[in-house]
């Protein structure tokens, strides 16, 4: 009298009803069966649940593409580290850039000459502001402002005067070095006592030079004072 075998596929029926009488089966019978019906669907028959498989563990996790890597504490961290690089700003000058071009100091006067009209435009209207302020606060910080806009314009007109000169000096040069001659070249301690010479007959011009002296005489009373050394009387 033979055995009753009760082999279910995977997909079959039986599978169910399977796993209570493979304890009657012999152990040939139980290799051949599993080599029937694969290993997955023979450990689902005798255990009665699915076969363990392995899933890959999520290693890292980042929570933004800022945020540093996370790695989980179950499996060792890898050697080589992906890196994340951030990006490096790059800050670019334009006076040193050659992306900008060279400076002339020409180019760039006639170029921005438009702005002269506007700074003398807006002068014009924090003088009417002054007038027109009632509010001590407001007419000392209109009052600030004119004086810094005075000085700057009064800055620029003694740089192009300067500019003017040396552009002449140039020339002069240039004209002398064609005819055969040679030219000659000021050293900085005499541009500076010809600036000198000009500014004092621009101040005696304008009826200032009391005033202009009597300031420097001031400050370098002041100097000489600091120099002095200092005497404690005990």
């Amino acid at each position: 009298m033979g055995r009753p075998r009760t082999a279910a596929a995977p997909g079959g029926g039986e599978s169910s009803e399977a796993g209570g009488d493979l304890s009657s089966l012999s152990f040939e019978e139980l290799l051949q069966l599993r080599n029937r019906v694969g290993t997955k669907a023979y450990q689902q028959m005798t255990c009665g649940k699915k076969a363990p498989y392995h899933t890959k563990v999520k290693t890292k996790q980042r929570q933004s593409k800022q945020g540093p890597l996370e790695f989980s504490a179950k499996n060792p961290v890898p050697f080589l580290r992906q890196v994340v690089s951030a990006k490096k700003k790059v800050h670019r000058d334009p006076r040193f850039d050659d992306l900008s071009g060279e400076y002339s100091p020409e180019v760039f006067e006639k170029t921005y000459s438009f702005l002269n009209s506007i700074k003398e435009r807006e002068k014009e209207m924090v003088q009417k502001q002054l007038k027109k302020s009632r509010n001590a606060e407001q007419q000392e910080n209109l009052q600030q402002l004119l004086k810094r806009m005075t000085q700057q314009e009064v800055a620029q007109k003694d740089w192009q005067r300067r500019r003017e000169k040396e552009l002449a000096l140039k020339k002069q040069q240039r004209e002398q070095a064609q005819q055969g001659r040679k030219p000659f070249y000021l050293k900085k301690s005499e541009k500076r006592k010809l600036e000198l010479a000009e500014k004092y007959a621009e101040l005696k011009r304008s009826g200032k030079l009391e005033s202009f002296l009597s300031k420097k005489r001031k400050r370098n009373a002041i100097k000489d004072k600091r120099r002095l050394p200092f005497r404690k009387d005990i």
